[in-house]
C-alpha cells in the first residue's frame, strides 16, 4: 500500500483540531459572462449555448452521506438552471460502475462531472473525459494523483482523523489503549481511508512511520497524546463504510481479545455496526468516527454510543461543485485550491458532548442544526 497521500506531512504536526470551517468566499467563483434562464438554458457569449448538463457520480446510492450530497447538488442545480444526472457505484469500491457512468456523461455531451472516486480504477476514464472537454471535479475523496481531476472539494481527512485522535488520547487519561482500527479497505488505497486512519494515529501520538501507508505502525508501544500511555493495536479490519461490515469487522477484532477499549471507525455506519458487536459481546469501549451526519452519527453522539466524531460538509461540496461547473460553462474562471493544499478544504468540526481542555469542539445539539451543511 504505497500510494501517495495528497496531503503534506510537514504541515500536519501542530494542526489545531478544533472547528475549522473553510470560508466559501475563498473559492474564486467570479461573475459569469452569461446568466442562466429558469429553463436551464444559458445566455451570453461565454455560455454553453444550451442546457448546462452535469453528472454527479457517487460511490454508492445508499450511504446517507452521498444521499445528502445528491440533495445538495439537486437543489443547487435547480437554483442555477443546470440539468443534473445522477449515477452511483453498485457498492463502495465499484470502479467499473463509475467508469460506465463517466462514459455515459461523455456520450451525452455533459459540460462537467462531479465524482466521489471509488478508487484509482476510474482515473483513465476521468482523463478521457477531460480530453473530451469536460470539467471534472472530485468531491469528498481526492484522487491519486490529485491532478487527475481539475479540482477537489473535500474535507481535510487527515485533520478530521487527527481531531478524534487527540480527543481519544485525552479521554484515555493515561490508561493503556487497546485499539481496534476499522478502516475502509485492506486491498486498495483511497485517500479518505488513508488520511483518516493516519490522522487518528497522529492525533493519538502514535508514530505512523510512513504516513503514505496504513498498517505499518508498531503494533504496540507508547502514545504521547493527552497524558500519554501504552497502546496495542489489536486489529486493522475493512468495513467498506457499511454498518453490517462494521459489525462483522468488530466481531473479528473481538475474537482476538475482549480487552479492546478504543475503537476508531472510518465512518458512522461502521461505528454503528461496531457498537452492535460490542454490546452483544458485553464489552465497553470508546468509539470515535468521522462524518457528522444527523443519523446515525450525531444522534449516536447524543446517545453516548459514539464518543466523538468529526463533522464534514458534503452538501457544501456538492453546491460548490455545481456552481463551479456552471461558472466555467458560462465562461467564468476556474476555482482555486485552498492555499497550501492540493484541494479546496470545505471544513471540519469536532463534535462531542464530552469536551476536553484545549481542544475546540461543538456539541451534538449544535452539530444537529448543521448536519452535513
Amino acid at each position: 500500500m504505497k500510494k501517495f497521500l495528497p496531503l503534506a506531512r510537514g504541515r500536519r504536526r501542530g494542526l489545531m483540531a478544533g472547528v475549522v470551517l473553510a470560508a466559501a468566499a475563498s473559492l474564486s467563483l467570479t461573475a459569469c459572462a452569461g446568466s442562466a434562464t429558469p429553463s436551464g438554458t444559458s445566455s451570453g457569449d461565454g455560455g454553453s449555448g444550451g442546457t448546462i448538463a452535469v453528472a454527479l457520480i457517487t460511490k454508492t446510492s445508499t450511504n446517507p452521506f452521498f444521499l445528502a450530497m445528491k440533495k445538495g447538488a439537486e437543489d443547487e442545480a435547480a437554483k442555477d438552471g443546470v440539468t443534473l444526472t445522477y449515477a452511483a457505484g453498485a457498492a463502495d469500491g465499484d470502479e467499473d460502475g463509475q467508469v460506465k457512468a463517466i462514459e455515459a456523461a461523455v456520450a451525452r455531451g455533459d459540460k462537467g462531472i462531479l465524482i466521489t472516486p471509488n478508487g484509482p480504477g476510474v482515473n483513465s476514464a476521468i482523463n478521457n473525459a477531460r480530453k473530451q472537454g469536460l470539467f471534472v471535479i472530485a468531491l469528498d475523496t481526492p484522487p491519486d494523483p490529485a491532478d487527475t481531476v481539475d479540482i477537489t472539494f473535500a474535507t481535510d481527512n487527515f485533520k478530521a482523523g487527527e481531531a478524534i485522535g487527540k480527543w481519544a488520547a485525552a479521554k484515555q487519561d493515561g490508561k493503556p489503549a487497546n485499539i481496534a482500527l476499522l478502516d475502509l479497505y485492506n486491498d486498495k488505497v483511497v485517500s479518505v481511508d488513508l488520511g483518516r486512519d493516519q490522522g487518528f494515529l497522529t492525533g493519538m501520538g502514535i508514530d505512523t512511520k510512513d504516513i503514505k501507508k496504513n498498517g505499518d505502525e508498531d503494533k504496540s508501544g507508547s502514545y504521547t497524546g493527552g497524558k500519554g500511555g501504552s497502546y496495542t493495536i489489536v486489529c486493522n479490519e475493512p468495513t467498506k463504510g457499511a454498518q453490517d461490515l462494521g459489525k462483522s469487522a468488530m466481531e473479528t477484532c473481538l475474537s482476538k481479545t475482549k480487552d479492546i477499549n478504543l475503537v476508531y471507525t472510518l465512518n458512522e455506519p461502521a461505528a454503528a455496526g461496531a457498537a452492535e458487536a460490542l454490546k452483544a459481546a458485553g464489552v465497553t469501549a470508546t468509539i470515535v468516527s468521522v462524518d457528522g451526519g444527523c443519523s446515525p452519527g450525531i444522534a449516536d453522539v447524543k446517545a453516548g454510543i459514539i464518543g466523538a466524531t468529526a463533522q464534514q460538509y458534503p452538501v457544501k461540496m456538492a453546491e460548490l461543485g455545481v456552481k463551479a461547473i456552471k461558472q466555467i460553462a458560462d465562461g467564468g474562471a476556474k476555482p482555486a485550491v485552498t492555499p497550501g493544499l492540493d484541494f479546496f478544504d470545505t471544513g471540519v468540526a469536532l463534535v462531542t458532548d464530552k469536551p476536553v481542555d484545549g481542544l475546540e469542539s461543538i456539541t451534538s445539539d449544535a452539530a444537529s442544526k448543521i448536519c452535513w451543511g
